[in-house]
């Protein structure tokens, strides 16, 4: 029989929660945490209610010292990046001024399993203790842990079916064709009574000079300089100007009246990253959904505008009135401006090839002065407006025989109806077979025979939108031309930009006598 063992229990002398001496009456230092995650009316209330009652439950504690009640109001509990107050709170917890935190309840703290356990156990770490009033969990307890770690699933669980129906909702927005913009950051219209977009004349005036730059020639770089030495406020009411802003205007379909929804969605629910849509979910274009700013007809010419101004051989500068308007004869590049003698008082600026002295063949075609292109220019367009009512005459009967869009428009439509039908079908077969134990040879014919005739009505899809928009761009231009010439007198004295951007579309020099201009309505004149 073995030697009974003796047994002495040695007191506890510090206070679990404080390490101060059990004889020492040391307060706990206590904080509350408060957080509604919207801005509505609704819930300032509760918002107000929470920093209230948790001032007066802490204060009401013998044991307890009030430190601070510290809130975030109208910030999502998903993620703690954006939650200043819930920051600062840490910061002081892990500083030594805080002991205990208290707090209604799990979801209010995080909705994010990771960001809640990391942060308690950090917070355990540095001797801090949370406790969570609704569900009773002190994370001190044994059994806290295990709690928490049950309860923070479960509120992330709930955050995600809160996303899933706010995403659900909105897609139902855009199926229903309503449209929504961060309307404090978008020039040229305001939130009108029914939520629509509604015309903010002084903006508007804005959006249609950008455009009219746009077309005479001006860079993207050159526009913002002008809007921003004109103290011109940007959509965000900044000072500064930048070439994405003005880009982004130019290239917005609202400001011709009409709206594409879904341009980019939400990966992921709790780190709120987005992304481009790029096909993976549906896409809604709503046509006349409110008053545009610029034409229609406007905004096409300008988005071919923007495809023409591409880099390479034949990048566009926009610097002057002729950049990117004179080609060369011999190469087919684009003329640009060069400086002679630039500090001496024989200083004169010309034009020629940009690749004149680039190949082992220099381009035979001459320089030009602005005085030699503008003289080369009028004497062409005074040829035209001699035969002034032919011209007008010919392109109107032109444009009712070229520019008929009626069969395509209904062939988009058919083929758009199509698409997205044998999408369905395509979706509906791989949920069936991730659900039901199918016959894999049977899927996989199915499969392919589905995405094979999908991929042939996306194919036409695309060769008629695109043969849609040529013929729409290219009437758009004439149109505009012909009013453009319609107000023209009946012969010009002067050069003016206005007149050779409205009229021209391009001109090639094949020698000094030889200069052809190709004007918007297709017609090549020799000057």
């Amino acid at each position: 029989m073995g030697v009974k063992k003796k047994v002495k229990t040695i007191p506890a002398t510090l206070t679990q929660f404080t390490a101060a001496p059990i004889a020492e009456q040391k307060k706990r230092r206590v904080a509350g945490y408060a957080r509604v995650s919207t801005d509505h009316d609704d819930q300032f209330t509760s918002y107000e209610a929470q920093i209230d009652y948790y001032t007066n439950y802490i204060k009401g504690r013998d044991d307890w010292e009030f430190v601070e009640v510290y809130t975030d109001e109208g910030i999502s509990g998903t993620s703690t990046k954006r939650r200043e107050g819930f920051r600062r709170m840490i910061d002081d917890a892990l500083s030594g001024r805080i002991d205990l935190i208290v707090t209604k309840s799990v979801s209010r703290f995080a909705r994010n399993t990771v960001d809640s356990l990391t942060t308690i156990r950090q917070l355990k770490e540095a001797g801090v203790e949370v406790y969570f009033e609704k569900e009773n969990i002190w994370t001190f307890d044994g059994k806290g842990e295990l709690l928490l770690t049950i309860m923070s699933s479960l509120a992330q669980e709930e955050s995600r079916s809160i996303s899933e129906n706010c995403t659900w909702g909105q897609r139902k927005r855009f199926a229903d064709g309503k449209v929504s913009v961060p309307f404090h950051r978008f020039l040229g219209y305001d939130r009108g009574p029914d939520g629509n977009l509604v015309v903010n004349p002084e903006q508007a005036v804005t959006v249609k000079r950008i455009y009219s730059m746009f077309l005479q020639g001006v860079t993207y770089h050159g526009i913002a300089d002008r809007l921003t030495a004109d103290g011109i406020p940007t959509p965000g009411g900044k000072k500064k100007w930048s070439q994405s802003t003005v880009k982004s205007i130019l290239s917005n379909e609202k400001y011709k009246g009409d709206a594409l929804l879904q341009k980019s969605y939400t990966l992921d629910y709790l780190t709120k990253k987005t992304k481009v849509n790029e096909g993976e979910i549906p896409q809604y274009y709503v046509e006349d959904n409110h008053e545009a700013i610029i034409e229609p007809d406007v905004f096409e010419m300008v988005q071919r505008e923007i495809q023409k101004r591409g880099r390479g051989k034949k990048y566009h500068s926009g610097a002057h009135t002729f950049s990117t308007k004179i080609k060369c004869g011999c190469c087919g590049s684009w003329y640009g401006s060069k400086v002679w003698h630039s500090t001496s008082k024989y200083r004169k600026v010309i034009w020629q090839c940009n690749h004149k002295f680039q190949n082992d063949e220099h381009c035979n075609t001459p320089h030009l002065t602005d005085e030699e292109i503008q003289q080369a220019f009028l004497a062409a367009a005074n040829s035209m407006l001699a035969t002034k009512a032919t011209v007008i005459a010919d392109a109107k009967e032109m444009m009712e025989l070229l520019f008929d869009t009626t069969a395509l428009e209904q062939e988009q439509d058919e083929l758009l109806q199509e698409t997205q039908l044998v999408s369905d079908m395509v979706q509906q077969c791989i949920q069936e077979n991730a659900r039901i134990a199918l016959d894999q040879t049977d899927y996989l014919k199915r499969y392919s025979t589905l995405t094979a005739r999908f991929e042939k009505a996306k194919t036409r899809l695309e060769t008629v939108m695109d043969k849609l928009q040529q013929l729409q761009t290219k009437r758009a231009e004439i149109d505009a031309f012909l009013k453009a010439f319609e107000q023209l007198p009946d012969a010009l004295t002067e050069f003016s930009p206005e007149s050779w951007h409205s009229l021209v579309d391009f001109a090639t020099v094949y020698g000094v006598d030889d200069i052809r201009f190709t004007f918007k309505n297709g017609q090549e004149i020799r000057a």
